[in-house]
């Protein structure tokens, strides 16, 4: 059977010689798994790919790759699925689906772990924590890891270990030619620099190696709700305490609506309220000193922060973010003043959906550290970045609330810091691409693309277009 694509037709033997040449399968329009094949974790996008190519290792990525390019299809490349921008799959092309490929070693002599692109965070954190590590990871543990890394990576470990990107040590990637290259501090040291932090612009990763860090197995983390009333003063108390925060501690501010559940008493169940998370990645000796003033910003609601399982923490928010809603994320880094402050506390109390959150992650620490120049990630002078997020079951009023979302980045932006985190950009607009790099950063990106990707094969993605495309 034929398909229709962007570009045309592909015939059944052209599909054909694809899926001979592959241990893994082809996905097209009308099989049984065409359309689990297809669906991402955000609902907001429902595209119809032209074929689904599930991996099962390097040598697949590298023939759904040549295959694109000599058929001129668009290319989405799919790791966790995660992309809040819908940068995993596409209408009329081509899904490179790499969630099969799961494969992980961990080396805990020398603290380094060997990862394929289909593992989730929940995955990487079981295999790295019966050794007594991890490294900077998502919030929600469904998250991939290779999306997330390669836009950079703020997770609870951020003040204590850096990045996500940070601790990226080396990759083996597959270029828009079809070559494997690999890529570290010393053998394709530019394409190693744009890896981290400058998405996946550059190529398939097919393999991350990290440096992983002592943590664990028990943490000091949690969250403690406060009601809305008192959120002025607990966000100022916030940001005077985190200004002397030792770099084992990572917190964050979760402007929100209080879910219906058990640990929330039922009277503020559907109100707003704020809750402070955080994680102490230290001695537990050392952790209750640390935590102590959280709990007392103003009058707790609840407090649920204690000694805890690591691999608890990465999955205490999952339950709140399952698949298939509609979900747009916008940010900005963003200076803690008061007037700022004011802002975000304002429009906390405008959020469009009782699911629709704001998010002031702290900074600082061992991220702010590292030099401006070492990866793309440039703000390392930030302590402070705001993410605006809008959520909402289905599609109705969802442009409203995107539009919510986009002005209320921009109204706490103009209070300082501006700027983007590229993996909260929700779209793909070149502005906003550039927002989310110095210009000469941004200028380097350029160079990096046009030595891989000069053609722009790679461009669903917080796009660095070559220069031939500019």
């Amino acid at each position: 059977m034929s398909i229709d694509t962007e570009r045309g037709v592909l015939g059944d033997a052209t599909i054909g010689e694809l899926e001979a040449a592959l241990r893994g399968t082809v996905v097209r329009p009308g099989d049984a798994s065409y359309d689990e094949a297809r669906t991402v974790w955000n609902g907001a996008h429902d595209r119809r790919p032209a074929l689904v190519v599930r991996c099962a290792g390097t040598a697949d990525v590298v023939r759904a790759v040549e295959f694109a390019r000599s058929q001129d299809l668009l290319v989405a490349v799919r790791g966790g699925g995660h992309s809040i921008a819908g940068f995993s799959t596409c209408d009329g092309g081509v899904v490179v689906d790499l969630s099969g490929m799961k494969g992980m070693r961990v080396d805990p002599a020398r603290r380094r772990a060997f990862a394929q692109p289909g593992l989730t965070w929940a995955e990487f954190d079981n295999e790295t924590q019966a050794f007594g590590l991890a490294v900077t990871g998502g919030l929600v543990s469904s998250t991939g890891i290779a999306g997330f890394t390669l836009g950079g990576g703020v997770g609870w470990l951020v003040r204590r270990y850096g990045l996500t990107c940070d601790n990226l040590v080396g990759a083996d990637v597959v270029t828009a030619d079809g070559r494997l290259v690999h890529a570290d501090a010393e053998e394709n040291a530019d394409l190693f620099w744009a890896l981290r932090g400058g998405g996946g612009n550059f190529g398939v990763v097919t393999s991350f190696e990290y440096a992983l860090h002592p943590v664990g197995p028990q943490v000091m983390a949690g969250l403690v709700f406060y009601p809305l009333d008192e959120a002025r003063q607990v966000v100022t108390r916030w940001r005077d305490l985190t200004a002397g925060a030792p770099d084992e501690l990572t917190t964050m501010v979760v402007m929100t609506t209080a879910p219906p559940v058990p640990f929330l008493p039922e009277e503020v169940h559907g109100t707003r309220v704020v809750a402070v998370g955080c994680m102490y990645a230290g001695a537990l000796a050392d952790a209750e000193e640390a935590v102590r003033p959280l709990r007392t910003l103003g009058t707790p609601i609840t407090d649920l922060v204690g000694p805890l399982p690591y691999t608890a923490m990465q999955t205490l928010l999952d339950p709140l973010w399952t698949p298939g809603a509609h979900n747009y994320f916008t940010s900005t880094f963003v200076e803690p003043s008061d007037a700022a402050l004011d802002a975000v506390l304002r429009l906390h109390r405008t959020t469009p959906t009782p699911s629709s959150e704001l998010h002031l992650h702290q900074l600082g620490g061992a991220c702010g550290r590292v030099p401006a120049d070492a990866t793309p990630f440039s703000r390392r002078d930030a302590q402070v970045l705001c993410n605006v997020i809008a959520r909402a079951p289905g599609p109705e009023g969802f442009d409203g609330h995107v539009a919510w979302a986009r002005a209320a980045r921009d109204e706490v932006a103009r209070h300082g810091g501006g700027g983007m985190y590229v993996n909260f950009t929700g779209d793909a607009a070149e502005d906003k691409v550039r927002a989310s790099y110095p210009e000469a950063v941004y200028d380097r990106l350029v160079r990096v693309k046009d030595a891989y990707d000069p053609t722009n094969l790679f461009r669903l993605n917080q796009n660095i277009r070559p220069s031939a495309a500019a």
